[in-house]
């Protein structure tokens, strides 16, 4: 890596956390942006430092926005699906649920998207099987082979909608604050 980094992100999305990073050179005219480390975009010998750069991160798209800030020096935004990345983010955080598990040597990252109640484990989403309970429904699948469900529940409270927990081998687990 050289010394051009001069911005990156970490986008929360359904399939896990992804990384961005990009590289300007001011004196070179080069723009590199990298997503998990692979190299999606890269431009040599640009004349024009400001501008915007588009590039896909899975389904979502991305543009990365660079502003003069006066003499040499430059600011770099992200937008993600037209959103800023503060906007996109706080937007993930009410559309998904994340749960990080624990289980003997391996870590799961639990992904509910609420608005299609598709699951995801890391990065793979699931083939779930629902059914309704007494007080609400159960989402059932496995966690290697530890049984894991997402309970749904009315909280009583129209500004609270329905309220989401991860139980795995009949514990329920905390939801984490990515």
């Amino acid at each position: 890596m050289t010394g051009d980094l001069v911005a990156f992100w970490d986008i929360p999305l359904s399939d896990g956390i992804h990384h961005i990073e990009f590289e300007h050179g001011t004196t070179s005219g080069k723009r590199i942006i990298r997503v998990d480390g692979k190299e999606v975009l890269h431009r040599d010998w640009m004349f024009k430092l400001v501008g915007d750069e588009a590039f896909n991160v899975g389904s979502a798209c991305c543009l990365i926005k660079v502003e003069p800030v006066g003499g040499f020096s430059y600011s770099y935004s992200l937008e993600v699906n037209g959103e800023s990345y503060q906007r996109f983010s706080e937007i993930q955080s009410k559309a998904i649920n994340t749960w990080i598990v624990h289980i003997r040597n391996e870590t799961f990252r639990v992904v509910l998207e609420k608005d299609t109640l598709d699951v995801w484990v890391n990065g793979e989403k699931l083939q779930v099987m629902g059914e309704f309970v007494e007080d609400g429904t159960e989402t059932h699948f496995a966690l290697g082979d530890m049984p894991a469900y997402i309970k749904a529940v009315t909280s009583g409270k129209r500004r609270e909608g329905i309220i989401h927990s991860l139980i795995v081998n009949n514990t329920v687990i905390p939801e984490a604050n990515e």
